[in-house]
Protein backbone atom coordinates (compact mmCIF):
# COMPACT_ATOMS: atom_id res chain seq x y z
CA UNK A 1 0.00 0.00 0.00
CA UNK A 2 1.13 3.64 -0.86
CA UNK A 3 0.81 6.52 1.01
CA UNK A 4 -1.57 7.76 -1.51
CA UNK A 5 -3.35 4.50 -1.34
CA UNK A 6 -2.88 4.89 2.57
CA UNK A 7 -4.62 8.46 2.82
CA UNK A 8 -7.51 7.22 0.60
CA UNK A 9 -8.27 4.44 3.08
CA UNK A 10 -8.18 6.74 6.20
CA UNK A 11 -10.84 9.26 3.94
CA UNK A 12 -12.85 6.76 3.34
CA UNK A 13 -13.07 5.12 7.25
CA UNK A 14 -13.19 8.30 9.38
CA UNK A 15 -15.53 10.27 6.85
CA UNK A 16 -12.87 12.85 5.67
CA UNK A 17 -12.31 14.80 2.76
CA UNK A 18 -9.07 13.40 1.10
CA UNK A 19 -7.31 16.71 1.56
CA UNK A 20 -8.43 16.04 5.47
CA UNK A 21 -7.28 12.76 5.70
CA UNK A 22 -3.67 13.81 4.18
CA UNK A 23 -3.09 16.37 6.31
CA UNK A 24 -3.57 13.82 9.10
CA UNK A 25 -1.52 11.15 8.08
CA UNK A 26 1.32 13.66 7.47
CA UNK A 27 0.81 15.20 10.68
CA UNK A 28 0.50 11.67 12.52
CA UNK A 29 4.31 10.66 10.70
CA UNK A 30 5.62 14.26 11.45
CA UNK A 31 4.54 13.65 15.18
CA UNK A 32 6.14 10.51 15.35
CA UNK A 33 9.28 11.63 13.51
CA UNK A 34 9.70 14.95 15.77
CA UNK A 35 9.10 12.31 19.15
CA UNK A 36 11.68 9.98 17.85
CA UNK A 37 13.99 12.59 16.43
CA UNK A 38 13.93 14.21 20.16
CA UNK A 39 14.57 10.78 21.87
CA UNK A 40 11.22 9.84 23.37
CA UNK A 41 9.30 6.85 22.40
CA UNK A 42 6.02 6.56 20.82
CA UNK A 43 3.94 3.74 21.93
CA UNK A 44 0.33 2.83 20.88
CA UNK A 45 -1.73 0.23 23.45
CA UNK A 46 -1.84 -3.23 21.60
CA UNK A 47 -0.48 -1.54 18.23
CA UNK A 48 2.86 -1.33 18.97
CA UNK A 49 6.00 1.53 19.63
CA UNK A 50 8.20 3.50 17.98
CA UNK A 51 11.70 3.91 19.47
CA UNK A 52 15.32 4.37 18.42
CA UNK A 53 18.06 2.27 18.89
CA UNK A 54 21.79 3.60 19.14
CA UNK A 55 23.90 1.23 16.29
CA UNK A 56 27.67 1.39 17.23
CA UNK A 57 30.80 1.74 14.83
CA UNK A 58 31.49 -1.20 12.43
CA UNK A 59 33.61 -2.17 10.00
CA UNK A 60 32.07 -3.67 6.67
CA UNK A 61 33.13 -4.58 3.52
CA UNK A 62 31.73 -3.60 0.00
CA UNK A 63 29.19 -6.37 -1.56
CA UNK A 64 30.36 -6.25 -4.73
CA UNK A 65 34.13 -6.92 -4.03
CA UNK A 66 34.04 -8.76 -0.78
CA UNK A 67 37.54 -9.33 -0.77
CA UNK A 68 38.84 -5.57 -1.31
CA UNK A 69 39.36 -3.14 1.58
CA UNK A 70 37.56 -3.32 4.95
CA UNK A 71 35.64 0.16 4.93
CA UNK A 72 34.30 2.34 8.68
CA UNK A 73 30.66 2.51 8.80
CA UNK A 74 29.92 4.77 11.61
CA UNK A 75 27.95 4.73 14.30
CA UNK A 76 24.32 5.84 13.94
CA UNK A 77 20.77 6.51 15.75
CA UNK A 78 18.00 4.33 13.58
CA UNK A 79 14.37 3.84 14.35
CA UNK A 80 12.57 0.81 15.12
CA UNK A 81 9.12 -0.63 15.47
CA UNK A 82 8.06 -3.33 17.93
CA UNK A 83 4.75 -4.59 17.40
CA UNK A 84 1.86 -5.07 20.10
CA UNK A 85 0.14 -8.33 21.16
CA UNK A 86 -2.66 -7.09 19.36
CA UNK A 87 -1.46 -5.84 15.75
CA UNK A 88 0.33 -9.53 15.74
CA UNK A 89 -2.87 -11.20 16.52
CA UNK A 90 -4.28 -9.38 13.56
CA UNK A 91 -1.60 -10.07 11.01
CA UNK A 92 -1.70 -14.30 12.27
CA UNK A 93 -5.12 -14.59 12.05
Amino acid sequence: MTKAEFVDDVAERADLSRADAKRSVEAFLEAIEDALSSGDEVQFAGFGKFSTSDRPAREGVNPRDPSGPKIQIPARTVPKFSAGAALKSAVDR
